[in-house]
């Protein structure tokens, strides 16, 4: 949709290509392979930081900038019923997928654990679609997952499962939150996922746009005013995306085109 709307306001088209996710976009950043990606912010804040995770550690991206953030990468804790996990306490001792190593899943997961106070788990790492197989399977408790709601894959295994949703709430969510800065307070609505009809309190980042130094300043100006300038043209999480909000939970510098275009 992104990609229509750019194209249809501004000289310019886009190559849209699907990917590893965030550590591998900030890779295509650093090495101009690709002039705007899709990250999580708090991706983006150990890349410019050269902090958080290994890829990055000692080693800052520092031509990555920001444009504008979207919309909330929710956090969901999936399992069965048939596990008998209900809150984050029962975690502990459990067989839990954090994500693809070094992914920002695995981060955030490890981060979500070690603030609430669970460091007893045995961890496995493996994207969602193979850690959905391993739930139905039985070979792991529960996985933590990252993305807009709903997750088709999480919706794929709740039509064919009985599935629960963790929540991050009370004390616990206050503990995340007071852990790292970008994480905010989110809820996955009832009826999101087949069999979850109740609303589940958790948390989110949030999915930001960003780009290189090495893109031209009214480059990136004509992109971002295409795409804030038509949100009404978008028909997913528009109840999210705005120029009044695009600036909520950016966590590294704009690059000089989106500055221009916010402060105008």
């Amino acid at each position: 949709e992104i990609k229509t709307v750019v194209e249809e306001n501004t000289d310019f088209s886009l190559n849209v290509q699907s990917t590893g996710a965030s550590v591998e976009n900030v890779g295509s950043l650093a090495d101009e392979t690709a002039d705007f990606a899709l990250i999580q912010n708090d991706i983006a804040f150990f890349a410019k930081n050269g902090t958080g995770i290994d890829t990055f550690q000692d080693n800052p991206i520092e031509n990555l900038q920001g444009v504008a953030t979207l919309y909330p990468e929710t956090i969901t804790i999936v399992t069965l019923q048939n596990t008998g996990i209900e809150s984050l306490s029962d975690l502990s001792g459990a067989t839990i997928n954090t994500g693809d190593l070094g992914s920002g899943t695995q981060v955030n997961a490890n981060q979500i654990l070690e603030a609430v106070g669970i460091s007893d788990y045995d961890e496995q790492n493996a994207g969602f679609s193979q850690a959905s197989e391993q739930l139905a399977n039985g070979d792991i408790d529960a996985a933590f997952v990252v993305g807009g709601w709903p997750v088709g894959a999480i919706e794929d295994l709740a039509n064919t499962n009985d599935v629960h949703i963790v929540p991050i709430e009370g004390d616990n969510r206050e503990a995340v939150k007071d852990a790292a800065s970008w994480f905010a307070d989110d809820t996955i609505p009832g009826g999101t996922y087949s069999g979850v009809s109740e609303e589940i309190d958790t948390v989110a980042v949030q999915a930001m746009i960003a780009t290189h130094a090495g893109v031209p300043a009214d480059t990136v100006e004509a992109i971002t005013a295409a795409i804030f300038d038509n949100v009404d043209d978008l028909s997913i999480k528009t109840d999210f995306i705005s120029k009044d909000s695009a600036q909520d939970g950016m966590s590294i510098e704009l690059h000089e085109g989106a500055a221009t275009y916010f402060n105008a």
